[in-house]
């Protein structure tokens, strides 16, 4: 600034000559211009702008030519303000201050929103009076406005941020843009829908009067998908990329009557920017934001509208993910009321057909009239066995269910806790002696009665027990009830295999079961343990459970003592207290346990006669020999499965996948029955285990499941199963299957050995063909010595011996040429049976070289009597290989000389487009429609009378070097007799 303040001519300015200034001026002006402060002059009566480096930006595009200059003149915006601060300190000669002022200053072409912190210091001369003014100026319009900017997006987090839907998120966030309109004048907000093809207004700010005028909807669709031709937000939809509109008025309706134009006030420009998706391309909504006629559209403004639409963005976001996920909540509630709802009605319905089935059953079992046979009656003793199973599982869905909906209304009643316990424990006595097990109580006495509703105490301990014994193999199962602080703790404890922590914290979880867990049984639903805990509560109690993998597991229910945390109108205080039978209910759990144990009887030999089962299965089953191996962890299914197949094949048993495996491995059988879940190893591990062993992976494999459906299904047989078969199924079904996989069994032996067959056959032919090879070219030195002698004999004759020899020397030397050429067709056959035939392709004339085939044979046609004739154009140029060609012409004029002698036989020449035909036509014995395709064949003959010599390799040579030229042959009847023989050759190689 000092440079061009010197340079510049004062002496038409109010200062005038820069000579003439007073020292006044100079020295402040000297302090001005070496200080790296911004410091501004204002000098005289005018107020004569002069400033230093750093006030440079603070003049914007004022700086040089329109700063330096009066202060009305540079800034006469402000000026009226200004200059009655300068008579003010004029007057008062002292000092003032303001911190970050706003100034409307107008220095880059347009009016803008500024602030400055500044100090108006006047200066003396040496009489005293003020001359002008020193002033340091800081320009803080950033600091403000970033400020301002930053509470707005402060709120807006702030509001928006626990929003719990997009549309409520949205209008928390324009609320908080409402209260900052000198940055964004106004906003209009839009929401995408889920298709992405249509925008709807949320909210708008800073319309005033005009806010109905918003448009509430807008296409997104593009013009060639139906799409409106006028829209504002669809380019922005397409593009993803923010749209500057110089003015959005024209969208809004301010018309007051119906096709009159409206008045929308002065121009709004705007920024249309897309709200980004997290999860996908389409844009979340848009944003209309208003422009600020204080600001240019670059650098930090932009990056503010960015960050207010980030910032949209992301509540919006959020709120959608939160809303997603509460809806999902909803709907997974609503299902899992529905499944409570079907549970409890499925049960329900249950129930009466099962009562039907067992009351029947044990008429049946008890008629003492008519009594069963033994082998009718062990059936009925199956199915009571099952239905009584089934029975035990619906009333524990039932109970589950009315539990979880609420719907269980108690009777609790004080009970004498260890003699009720003792007695419930009592039922499992025999059966734990008989799983080898030691089955203990340690029933102390209580100081006073526990209440507790009896059934549903009833079953929490045989939950408990069973559960225990199920996973027990060896060791103990111990009782203990016991006093705590407030409480009555019943614990089971068991030696069985535990559970590992990381399943701990799920073990209560209804439907829940512990993966490749070693148990008695895989069968189970999940839910005994859910419903051990639903029944504790009821109670105001509380279950837990400690386990380590190996050494067992112990489950502890605590029960409060007294009354007072019981439902009032669910008390039973009549103190009754003697201990009803408990036995009906233990039944089905000792004789689910009793099924883990129970060792599967020898199947029944068949009943004799041909109208039983066995007699219509024994016409389906292919041999009664094969070995099926049935793998089941339920020993009344492995029984069931057997007696069916008994007497039709040999059955063997497994009770799970690692006891067939190693069956299996020492016996392999000729099929496998292997249910899918069964303890230690599945159906699935032990499938994966047969199909990794080569010597294993052929026997046909049938999985058992109870998983129905197509994906089920899919899912066994993409395993590597040969077949699934789903239960409940019938016996023809089952036969139907085992006969089917024995049969494709026995035809996949079969083709094996038919592959092993034909491979040894294939050797037998390869070997074939390398003596034929060895043979041909070993008989070739013989046949040339022989044929050196011949010519040396003829040569060493005198004149009348030739002539008395000349007929035998032409016989012999004839069959020579035909050995010879029979030895070159025995070592065409060698190379064409080794691989692709070699060509060696020149430029031929095809005329010119048929014409000297026919040349050739000439003598041999004249011998047999034929006369031969060529019907040819000009020349017919072709990349061939000529031995090869000649080679095959050789061949059909040796056939037809062959079967037509003293028939003319004609040889055609015909060029068609890029390609020859080469047509030998005869009149001799013809080839039958049926042989037409077959003589090309090799070892095949046209007839297969001696008369005619041959080795039938001629003609399937001649199509071998066609096609490996890329041509066709073919023969078809002359007419008046005879056959023609054609060649169809390209001009140039394929």
């Amino acid at each position: 600034m000092g440079r061009i303040i010197l340079e510049r001519d004062w002496s038409a300015t109010p200062l005038g000559p820069i000579e003439a200034w007073p020292q006044t001026l100079r020295t402040v002006l000297g302090m001005c211009l070496t200080t790296r402060f911004p410091m501004f002059i204002y000098w005289g009566p005018e107020r004569v702008q002069l400033y230093n480096d750093a006030g440079i930006p603070i003049m914007g595009a004022k700086h040089p030519d329109h700063a330096l200059a009066p202060l009305r003149e540079v800034f006469p915006e402000l000026w009226p303000h200004l200059s009655l601060m300068f008579d003010d300190l004029e007057r008062t000669k002292r000092a003032n201050w303001a911190e970050s002022q706003s100034l409307p200053i107008l220095r880059n072409g347009f009016a803008e929103e500024a602030y400055f912190t500044w100090s108006y210091t006047p200066v003396l001369d040496d009489q005293g009076t003020v001359v002008g003014f020193y002033t340091p100026a800081m320009e803080t319009t950033g600091q403000v406005l970033g400020q301002r900017r930053l509470r707005t997006l402060h709120r807006l987090s702030e509001r928006a941020g626990g929003a719990a839907s997009v549309e409520a998120a949205c209008r928390a966030g324009l609320s908080a843009l409402a209260e900052n309109l000198a940055d964004l004048p106004f906003t209009w907000l839009y929401v995408t829908d889920a298709g992405g093809t249509r925008a709807s207004l949320v909210g708008s700010t800073g319309m005033g009067a005009h806010s109905a005028a918003v448009p509430a909807h807008f296409d997104l669709r593009p013009v060639a998908d139906g799409g409106p031709a006028r829209s504002l937000l669809a380019p922005v939809a397409s593009t993803r990329q923010p749209l500057r509109m110089e003015d959005v008025n024209g969208w809004l309706d301010t018309s007051s009557k119906p096709g009159e134009p409206g008045d929308a006030g002065p121009p709004r420009p705007a920024l249309v920017v897309p709200l980004p998706h997290a999860e996908g391309d389409r844009p979340l909504g848009f944003l209309v934001v208003g422009l600020s006629p204080l600001f240019a559209l670059t650098g930090e403004y932009r990056s503010f509208i960015e960050l207010v639409t980030g910032a949209l963005a992301t509540v919006a976001s959020s709120a959608r993910g939160q809303q997603e996920s509460r809806e999902r909540m909803e709907k997974l509630a609503a299902l899992d009321r529905a499944k409570t709802a079907f549970f409890s009605n499925v049960s329900h319905e249950f129930r009466t057909p099962l009562t039907l089935m067992l009351g029947p059953v044990e008429d049946a079992l008890t008629d003492t009239v008519e009594p069963l046979g033994p082998r009718q009656a062990g059936r009925l003793v199956l199915v009571q066995r099952n239905a009584s199973r089934l029975l035990k599982l619906v009333n524990t869905l039932l109970d589950f269910t009315r539990t979880e909906a609420g719907r269980v209304r108690a009777a609790f009643q004080p009970t004498d806790l260890p003699a009720f316990t003792a007695e419930l424990v009592s039922h499992f006595e025999s059966i734990a002696k008989r799983a080898g097990l030691i089955l203990t109580a340690d029933l102390a006495p209580l100081p006073e009665a526990v209440w507790v509703d009896r059934e549903m105490w009833e079953k929490i301990v045989f939950n408990l027990l069973s559960n225990a014994m199920k996973f027990t193999f060896e060791g103990s199962v111990h009782v203990r009830l016991s006093q705590g602080e407030g409480h009555a703790r019943l614990t089971v404890k068991d030696t069985g295999t535990g559970i590992p922590a990381t399943e701990l914290p799920h073990i209560f979880e209804r439907f829940h079961r512990v993966e490749n867990a070693r148990s008695r049984s895989h069968e189970g639903s999940g839910i005994g343990l859910s419903l051990v805990q639903e029944l504790t509560k009821l109670h105001g109690g509380s279950v837990g459970v400690t386990s380590e993998p190996g050494k067992g597991t112990a489950f502890c229910v605590a029960v409060p003592l007294g009354n007072h945390h019981l439902p009032r109108e669910q008390l039973a205080p009549d103190g009754r207290e003697a201990l009803r039978s408990s036995t009906e209910s233990a039944s089905t759990f000792v004789e689910e346990i009793n099924g883990w144990l129970r060792t599967p009887p020898p199947p029944a030999a068949p009943e004799p006669g041909p109208h039983g089962l066995e007699a219509r299965a024994s016409q389906l089953l292919p041999d009664a020999s094969a070995r099926v191996l049935v793998v089941d962890d339920n020993v009344d299914l492995r029984t069931y499965i057997s007696g069916l197949l008994t007497g039709l094949v040999t059955v063997e048993t497994a009770e799970d996948g690692l006891a067939a495996l190693q069956a299996i491995r020492e016996r392999p059988p000729d099929l496998i029955l292997s249910d899918v879940m069964m303890p230690r190893l599945g159906g699935f591990g032990l499938l994966r285990e047969l199909r990794a062993d080569p010597r294993l992976r052929a026997i046909p494999f049938i999985l058992l499941s109870a998983r129905a459906g197509e994906e089920a299904s899919v899912e066994g047989l993409e395993a590597g199963a040969d077949d699934y078969l789903v239960k409940p199924f019938s016996a023809r079904e089952l036969s139907a299957r085992v006969r089917t996989q024995l049969e494709m069994a026995r035809v996949r032996r079969d083709v094996a050995a038919l592959e092993a067959r034909e491979a040894a056959l294939e050797e037998a032919v390869r070997a074939r063909d390398d003596f034929l090879s060895v043979a041909s070219h070993e008989l070739k030195t013989p046949l040339a010595a022989f044929r050196l002698q011949l010519d040396l004999i003829e040569r060493g004759l005198g004149a009348d011996a030739r002539a008395l020899m000349r007929e035998r020397l032409f016989l012999t030397r004839r069959q020579v040429q035909r050995l010879a050429s029979i030895v070159e067709t025995l070592l065409d056959v060698s190379q064409l049976s080794a691989g692709p035939l070699s060509l060696v392709a020149e430029e031929v004339d095809l005329s010119a070289l048929v014409a000297e085939v026919l040349a050739r044979t000439q003598e041999e046609a004249a011998r047999v009597g034929c006369t031969l004739t060529l019907r040819k154009p000009g020349p017919v140029l072709g990349r061939v290989d000529r031995a090869r060609v000649e080679q095959v012409m050789e061949n059909l004029l040796s056939n037809a000389l062959k079967y037509g002698p003293g028939k003319p036989v004609e040889v055609h020449v015909e060029a068609e487009g890029r390609r020859v035909r080469l047509s030998v036509v005869d009149q001799g014995m013809g080839v039958r429609p049926e042989d037409q395709e077959r003589i090309w064949e090799r070892f095949e003959r046209a007839v297969s009378v001696r008369n005619f010599g041959g080795l039938g390799l001629g003609l399937w040579i001649t199509r071998q070097v066609v096609e490996a030229h890329g041509g066709s042959v073919g023969v078809r009847e002359t007419p008046g007799g005879g056959a023609t023989f054609s060649v169809s050759l390209p001009l140039m190689p394929a």
